[in-house]
């Protein structure tokens, strides 16, 4: 939200944004200063407060954080704290509610609902997860059915708002969501936003690949704190992260190399994260060779613009009349829906490819 009202009053450049590039500039995308935000937090911490601590701990600018109080309190004005009913179909109906009482406050053409909420566990399965009906039904005597991740896609859903999951939990990934994503004309994307090591893998791998030399071994270790470092404490929330993190090197090799990513909490590094990969390889005659590299950076920084980023493309895909799974989308993600490759370079040209097809007049 800072990065969006400073670009749009002209204090800042929107370095990170993919969709400031060339290539998209016939996509007929939102502008950024037409965005409106709005949302659900579980905290009521002002967004004043927040701001200064993104200030105090080097990750904005302070200067920005002043030049943007006012605005930053006019948006404080549209978030509210997730509601709780009685059951779980009745909360849904709640944040739905939500949803559409601010699109028709702000006369919005649509709204594109998307999670950057902390990893959640892996539910354990049910039945229900692949009938929409059944799902419905458990809802309404249910209050942990859903994960949260879950139920706000199911919510956003029924208000008629395509959903990105930006982290790695549940999600719109439900069979029976997809079905109701489907009756509803609506497009969803996700999952688990790649900012940092995981974009390195997605760089390099292919390059063992395409030169034929076999990796042995790729094993990682991630230092990070702030509240996604607390929250990865959790063995169950971890384990998922984890999980994601690995994926991209046996959808890229074609085979899963021995190793692990490791996630370890450091308090006092807050939102900046370090992460150090050991890779061993194969040449030819069987040389053993290896590489190691080191990642430093703030994942806010990074993955800001790349929400920014989402929510202007779906809402194109929207527009353009698309449904289900945006598999176009996973230039952005570790662990993307559908069928697509796995390669930065081929998921850059799928998505150059995907923008094409958006085009059309600019909404209003």
């Amino acid at each position: 939200m800072i990065g969006a009202l400073a670009v749009r009053a002209g204090l800042a450049q929107p370095t990170g944004c993919v969709t400031e590039l060339p290539e998209f500039g016939g996509a007929g995308l939102p502008g950024l200063g037409d965005l409106v935000f709005g949302g659900h937090d579980i905290v009521p911490t002002p967004l004043e407060k927040k701001a200064a601590a993104l200030a105090g701990a080097g990750i904005v600018p302070a200067r920005l954080v002043e030049a943007l109080r006012e605005e930053l309190a006019g948006v404080e004005e549209n978030l509210r704290q997730v509601p709780l009913a009685d059951n779980q179909a009745a909360t849904a109906e709640l944040i739905s509610a939500d949803i559409t009482e601010f699109r028709l406050r702000h006369g919005l053409e649509r709204v594109v609902v998307i999670n950057v909420s902390t990893t959640e566990p892996a539910p354990e399965p049910h039945p229900a997860y692949a009938d929409l009906e059944l799902l419905e039904a458990e809802l309404a005597v249910s209050q942990d059915l859903l994960p949260p991740s879950a139920l706000t896609a199911y919510a956003a859903f029924r208000a008629g708002c395509p959903y990105v999951d930006f982290t790695p939990s549940t999600g719109a990934r439900l069979p029976a969501l997809d079905r109701l994503a489907g009756l509803a004309g609506l497009p969803y994307g996700g999952h688990d936003g790649k900012t940092g090591e995981t974009l390195v893998k997605s760089v390099l791998a292919p390059m063992f690949a395409q030169r034929n030399l076999r990796v042995r071994t790729w094993s990682g270790m991630n230092l990070l704190g702030g509240g996604d470092g607390a929250n990865l404490a959790d063995p169950a929330a971890n384990a998922a992260k984890a999980a994601s993190k690995q994926r991209v090197l046996g959808e890229t090799l074609g085979y899963t190399p021995q190793g692990e990513t490791r996630i370890e909490y450091v308090e006092d590094i807050g939102d900046f994260k370090t992460a150090w990969d050991l890779v061993t390889f194969e040449g030819f005659l069987g040389t053993p060779m290896r590489m190691e590299f080191t990642w430093h950076g703030c994942d806010s920084a990074l993955a800001a613009p790349l929400i920014l980023d989402l929510a202007r493309l779906t809402a194109a895909a929207h527009r353009s009349g698309r449904t289900g799974p945006l598999g176009e989308l996973a230039f952005f993600f570790k662990d993307p829906l559908g069928v697509v490759p796995h390669a930065l370079a081929d998921q850059w040209r799928v998505l150059r490819e995907f923008a094409g097809t958006l085009g059309g007049e600019e909404p209003v």
